[in-house]
């Protein structure tokens, strides 16, 4: 015949279980905190989280497109031509944002999962194209049969520009530069829809890039799942060009 339990000690369980459930609220409580933090490092110094807001890179990223942006590797590297860069306005390329009315809860809940890299408010503060020239290049548009020349050779970017219904080679935007030093010449794959260097000219900094600007370099594509999987950087189509002049002069 088993014993039951007193009163006495019915009330004493009380406390301890009362102290457990603390314990187990403030673990819990820890464990979200030290999950935040390393996810707020992992996307302030590793990885961030962008979407595609336009179509100006189709049809290497077609809008709303999720993709990931590796941002330590090229503090190492540099960057190359062909890849494929997430960048801040350096100044006139975006229009004027109008102000957001989103209810403060939603502010609040964009803020929390951006910390975290599960949301992108500032996508549409950025831009995103492919690097054509590196400091020092003389890139120029275009040669008789509308290819873009790089230190003099020309490249066939038939494996990632867009062409529009009709078209052998997208619409020419002449333009003839010598890269400076810390700067990137950039254009996007859809070629006539996009607002890249070569409209920028006229801005302060001349259709330049600088790579302070420069947030990483965009590797893959993670939503809509059926379009999961690395981005081409077409290294190859980049492959015959030699290394700029050492003068760096004007053309």
């Amino acid at each position: 015949m088993t014993e039951e339990p007193t009163a006495a000690a019915a009330v004493s369980e009380r406390p301890s279980r009362k102290r457990s459930a603390l314990v187990f609220a403030r673990d819990v409580v820890v464990i979200v905190l030290i999950a935040l933090l390393v996810s707020f490092l992992v996307k302030t110094f590793l990885v961030r989280s962008f979407y595609i807001p336009s179509g100006s890179m189709e049809n290497t990223l077609q809008i709303n497109d999720r993709i990931l942006v590796d941002e330590i590797t090229p503090r190492f590297t540099g960057y190359q031509r062909g890849d494929v860069v997430v960048f801040r306005d350096p100044g006139g390329w975006l229009p004027p944002a109008a102000a957001d009315t989103r209810p403060w809860i939603v502010e609040a809940v964009d803020w929390v999962l951006s910390l975290v890299g599960l949301s992108a408010p500032d996508s549409d503060d950025h831009l995103i194209k492919r690097v054509i020239g590196l400091p020092g290049d003389h890139v120029a548009c275009c040669n008789a049969i509308g290819q873009i020349t790089v230190n003099g050779v020309p490249i066939d970017e038939s494996s990632y520009v867009k062409l529009q219904p009709g078209e052998s080679a997208p619409q020419p935007v002449p333009f003839d530069v010598v890269v400076p030093a810390d700067s990137l010449w950039v254009l996007g794959d859809n070629r006539d829809r996009s607002r890249d260097s070569r409209y920028n000219q006229n801005q302060p900094g001349k259709g330049f890039v600088p790579m302070q600007n420069v947030v990483g370099r965009a590797f893959v594509i993670t939503w809509p799942f059926p379009r999961f999987g690395l981005i081409d950087f077409h290294h190859p189509v980049f492959a015959q060009i030699p290394a700029p002049s050492s003068s760096g002069s004007s053309p």
